[in-house]
């Protein structure tokens, strides 16, 4: 039995939208990407249950790393004709399809092209955070820190992608002002 490779990224569990973008991070002054080869789609598949629907080959892989871009540009510049137009044509390798199951009315995906996805999956998500929440989709306030997340809290004040590095990160640097003051 083989044991699959470890995700090496600072934060995982965010939407699948969000969580395409964070398969670029900052470790030690030095930028990482997860995306790099198919071995690293086939982790980030396999983070979503993506893997048994998806073949982590190089043709998924240029689709997703275009929907990554898309996304990005439609995160960090809301309401840009240019990055909406984007996130359009990643939304044109797929639709969804109204169906009736043994359960009620339901929804399935379908694609032309196998190869766009799980990149059509991430912009789609993306859309539905848009409907859900606009408003907590957020960058981590941390200067240095490139990760996205879904605010979920109760009050909707989150500013760090994680309170244990980064978060912590700028209580420290405050901390240590604030004692170099004194």
């Amino acid at each position: 039995m083989t044991t699959a490779p470890r995700d090496p990224r600072p934060l995982v569990g965010e939407p699948l939208s969000l969580d395409l973008l964070n398969t670029r991070w900052v470790t030690d002054g030095a930028r990482r990407d997860l995306l790099t080869d198919a071995e690293g789609l086939a982790i980030w598949l396999a983070a979503h249950g993506l893997d048994d629907r998806f073949e982590a080959d190089e043709a998924t892989l240029d689709h997703v790393l275009r929907a990554r871009d898309a996304l990005a540009s439609a995160v960090d510049s809301p309401g840009d004709p240019a990055a909406i137009a984007r996130v359009d044509k990643v939304l044109g390798h797929g639709r969804i399809r109204a169906t009736l199951t043994a359960q009620g009315p339901g929804e399935e995906p379908e694609f032309k092209d196998a190869t766009w996805g799980a990149a059509w999956l991430a912009a789609r998500d993306y859309l539905t955070l848009l409907a859900t929440a606009p408003d907590r989709i957020r960058p981590c306030a941390h200067e240095a820190c490139v990760l996205h997340f879904f605010d979920t809290s109760r009050n909707g004040t989150r500013r760090w992608c994680s309170m244990a590095a980064c978060g912590n990160r700028a209580k420290a640097s405050r901390h240590y002002a604030r004692s170099r003051e004194s």
